[in-house]
């Protein structure tokens, strides 16, 4: 009977040390700094949806439910003036933070000023660096660079790393810092490798499908050979891919390379259209922007996150490279 008492007060003991070891080091924090969004109001205002845009909305409600955040999403911008105005009716309404998908990164100045006093965060479209600050004006993203050094990377091997080759570039919304960035740094790519890279067709294909398809029907005109085709997102690879197999374009040959993995652009490698596609988490940069404003909103800082850049501006979710030997990992 004693021996029994006694083993039960070890139990009750140890109990109570892990109970308080749990609350002293903070357990259920997933990068550092506070996780708890209880009474904290978050706007979030955007432009018309793509497949990305659409991951990342759903994604930012989901994690902000789970961390006790009110968070209210406007209607789709269609302009500028419309996002500065939602803006100002989340200021006039009580909101602690906005979070916001930019229809034109290179009006952060302006979002900022309609803000007052609100913290803002930039998601996913980021602006020059000039243009944020720190633990205020602030960006969650991935960085675009690698993203285009990647897909030059597996095209160059792909070809057996030939000394010049022909490319078609479709770009994205010219002023996003996506297209910017993934263009140049497929660029950059190639001249730092000594690689002779014949651009025959250069343009936007405004993130669209039947942009694409529009953009490689004027490629076939012309006339002129190719042996890659980069797009800065998914869905125009897709397009490009589509429209290069129903035109008796060899795939295998000619690689197709986009970046998101979105759903579309996963089945297309696995169907053996696109060649190579780059992962940028929706759900990574959802949660690091609900961690960094609840962290704003709570302590006046971003501290602690992770991804935090040393200049305190930016955090960052890498990107991951898919290919046909790891697209089922993607295939959710």
């Amino acid at each position: 009977m004693k021996v029994s008492v006694k083993k039960n007060l070890v139990v009750l003991l140890l109990t109570v040390v892990m109970a308080l070891g749990m609350i002293l080091t903070g357990c259920g924090k997933s990068s550092g700094g506070a996780t708890s969004g209880a009474g904290i109001k978050v706007f979030y205002t955007s432009p018309t949806d793509d497949d990305f845009k659409l991951l990342l909305k759903n994604a930012l409600a989901e994690n902000a439910q789970a961390a006790g955040v009110t968070f209210d999403i406007g209607e789709q911008c269609a302009s500028v003036n419309e996002q500065v105005a939602q803006i100002q009716q989340a200021v006039s309404s009580g909101y602690d933070l906005i979070v916001c998908l930019p229809v034109d990164r290179s009006t952060a100045l302006q979002l900022e000023v309609s803000a007052g006093d609100l913290p803002m965060i930039f998601v996913n479209s980021s602006p020059d660096a000039t243009y944020l600050e720190k633990d205020k004006y602030m960006a969650v993203s991935s960085y675009e660079n690698d993203a285009g050094a990647y897909q030059a990377e597996y095209v160059w091997n792909a070809l057996g790393k030939p000394s010049s080759f022909n490319a078609v570039l479709l770009r994205g919304q010219l002023t996003h810092n996506a297209a910017i960035g993934r263009s140049v740094a497929v660029y950059k790519y190639f001249k730092d490798n000594g690689v002779d890279v014949n651009f025959v067709f250069d343009d936007t294909a405004n993130w669209s499908e039947d942009e694409a398809k529009d953009m490689m029907a004027i490629v076939q005109k012309t006339g002129q050979s190719f042996d890659a085709v980069f797009c800065n997102n998914d869905s125009m690879a897709i397009g490009a891919a589509d429209y290069m197999a129903a035109h008796g374009y060899d795939l295998k040959k000619i690689p197709v390379v986009g970046v998101d993995a979105t759903v579309g652009g996963c089945q297309s490698i696995a169907d053996g259209k696109m060649q190579f596609t780059v992962y940028q988490s929706a759900s990574g940069q959802a949660q690091r922007a609900i961690e960094c404003a609840i962290n704003l909103v709570k302590n006046g800082t971003a501290n602690g996150i992770e991804g935090l850049s040393d200049d305190g501006l930016y955090i960052w979710v890498p990107f991951e490279k898919v290919d046909a030997s790891n697209v089922s990992n993607y295939m959710k």
